[in-house]
Parts: C-alpha cells; structure tokens; sequence
C-alpha cells in the first residue's frame, strides 16, 4: 500500500508518520468513510455519498472516498470512536450519536426548542459556534465539519393520540438528543437505537413511538405502515445538523488545497441536503396524507410540559459539564436576539401566509 493511502477495509491509518510530506501532496488519497445511517436513506445517507462525489470531483481524483453505510465498517454510535483511534481517516454522522464523550456535542446537532437550521448555520459559521467545536474535538483528536441539516422534524410516530400528559406515562419512545432527557420527565420511557432498528421495533411493539425526522424519511422507513398518527412538530428538535468528522493526524497531513476542497464540499453538500429535505419533504407529506396519515398538533400543556422539562434539562447539562456550559453560553448569546428577530420577520410572514 502506498503511504497516503487509508485501508478501504478500515483496519487503520497507513503510514501515518508520512502524512504531512510535502512530496506526496500529489498523491491519489483513498479513504473509507463510515457513516451512522444507511448510503440509501435520503437526506442523512445521501448526504454522505454527495460530499463524497464533490471532494473527488473537485480534487480532481486527488481524493478519493468509499462510504460504508451504518455497520458495514463499525457500529452506527462508533463512527466517531473509529475515526478519533484512526482505525478510519474520516466519518459521516451527527454530533450528539456521541454525547457520551462530551454532553457539548448535542449543541452541535441541535436542542429542543433551540435554533432553527438557518439560526444554527449562523451561529456556527459567525456566533462562534465552530470555534467552540473545533476546540472540543481536539482534544479527541477530531476536526468537526458542518455538512448539512434536516430542518424541522416531525414530533414522532404514536400509536395511540396524545390527547393530554397523562398519555404520554409510560410510553416506550425511540427519541434521540436531550429531546429524549426532556421527555423522560414526562414520564416517557426514551429509548436511542439506530435508524435501521425503528421500524422493526415499532412494529414488534418493542416502542410505542418513534421520533424519527420527517415526512421524506419517515416515509422512506415505512412508519406510516405501522400507525398513521404523526406529531408535528419536533419540538425536541427543530432541526438537527449533520457532520463529516477528519482524523487531526490525517488532517495536518493534507495540503491545503486539499483542505480547502474538504471544507467546500461539506459546505456544498450542508446547502443541497436542507433543500433536499425542504423539497421532497412536501411531496412525501402529501402522499402520506392522502394515504390516511393524520399530522396531528400537540395539546397545549404537553408543549408547554415540554418547555418546562427542557428549562430544567438544560440548566442540569450546564451544571454537569464544563463543555456544555462553555457551548452554552455562546448560544444562548446569539439565541437572545435570534428569537425576536424571528418572531418579528419570519414568524410573522409565516402566520400571514
């Protein structure tokens, strides 16, 4: 094997030592990409796939990236482990699959009644929000980059309607993120598995509910097979990020065209994926509609528990860690002028139209 050169199996960094020669730049460089959602799956798997197109096609074949799907190289909640040993050079996902690292991660994905993806972008790009993030990864060995998000989600899949809070004790929900800590003090039994798990799991009655991400995917998983009550919105997650995770060893080793080709295609690939969920998310909703599928508003006071639950979810992750509280108070900085500026302009139109 070639130095520069990643095992396509994702046994691990090969000859890592010569990364950063400044001969080799010219190199083709291949890399295996594991990724925590199935290639197929729209928006979140195809996400992957496109980045992956764009860097080799604006590196001219410098680089060149095979995506394995969820479990084809490591488990779903492990990409970002594999990539921080070096065991894969690269990994695709979303920041809060590895909330047990850092509780700060979650503020990368998104919050329950947090930023909206446009608001989120922002606050990345120029609240300080990446600088942050780059901070917090390095000290695992990781350079975090933005690569997409879904927009507002669905609030989940029931099986029975929720008419009140006293329908939501005891219910077995898959629900990731601090979404599902909101939810537990609601009496809801919140439960993380891999996409690939949630329709089998609906299905078997292992879950009662299942937050999932919207119309386009929700109906691409079959969940409309299992109930036709659907949620909305997520206000567990208004929209959540998806990133591209590099090696700093492998980082450090590129040129930086290079670098430069990665950052613009997971740019590239973040803008393709909201209009991707933005457009196909209508059609899908209108099939699912006309196949009898019910998108049903939360009562009152179970949105206003929400709130409540989330207040003290929130102010609990800031008092048990130093991240969180760092990443907070950055956000909530921008946060305090995003929501009446929203509420004047956007929310406004909105109700109007």
């Amino acid at each position: 094997m070639e130095r520069r050169t990643f095992l396509k199996g994702g046994a691990g960094l090969a000859a890592a030592g010569g990364l950063a020669t400044p001969a080799l730049a010219q190199e083709r460089i291949e890399w295996a990409m594991p990724s925590s959602f199935p290639k197929p799956a729209p928006g979140v798997g195809t996400n992957a796939t496109r980045f992956a197109e764009l860097v080799e096609t604006l590196s001219a074949g410098r680089i060149v990236i095979e995506v394995f799907g969820a479990g084809e190289l490591v488990p779903p909640f492990a990409v970002e482990d594999a990539v921080q040993a070096g065991n894969a050079p690269i990994g695709h996902g979303t920041p809060y699959y590895a909330a047990s690292k850092t509780a700060a991660a979650h503020w990368f994905t998104g919050v329950p009644f947090g930023l909206t993806a446009n608001e989120h972008y922002a606050w990345l790009k120029w609240g300080g929000g990446q600088q942050i993030w780059d901070e917090i990864y390095a000290e695992r060995n990781l350079k975090p980059f933005y690569s997409g998000n879904s927009g507002t989600q669905a609030g989940g899949w029931f099986k029975t309607r929720i008419e009140s809070l006293a329908d939501l004790q005891g219910l077995n929900m898959r629900i990731a993120g601090l979404g599902g800590e909101m939810m537990r003090k609601l009496g809801v039994n919140a439960i993380l598995m891999p996409a690939t798990e949630i329709f089998q799991s609906l299905q078997s009655g292992a879950i009662d509910a299942a937050e999932w991400v919207g119309p386009l995917l929700d109906q691409a998983f079959g969940l409309q097979r299992i109930t036709n009550l659907c949620y909305t919105p997520a206000f567990a997650e208004p929209g959540a990020a998806l990133q591209v995770v590099v090696n700093t060893e492998v980082w450090a080793g590129l040129a930086d065209d290079l670098k430069a080709i990665v950052e613009a295609a997971a740019m590239q690939a973040s803008m393709e994926t909201l209009g991707q969920f933005d457009y196909f998310n209508v059609g899908a909703m209108q099939q699912l509609t006309e196949a009898g599928v019910e998108f049903l508003a939360f009562p009152e006071d179970v949105v206003a528990a929400m709130k409540t639950a989330w207040a003290e979810v929130k102010e609990e992750q800031r008092a048990a860690s130093a991240d969180a509280a760092r990443v907070l108070e950055s956000y909530e900085a921008f946060e305090a002028g995003a929501i009446p500026y929203a509420n004047a302009f956007v929310g406004r139109y909105l109700a109007a139209r």
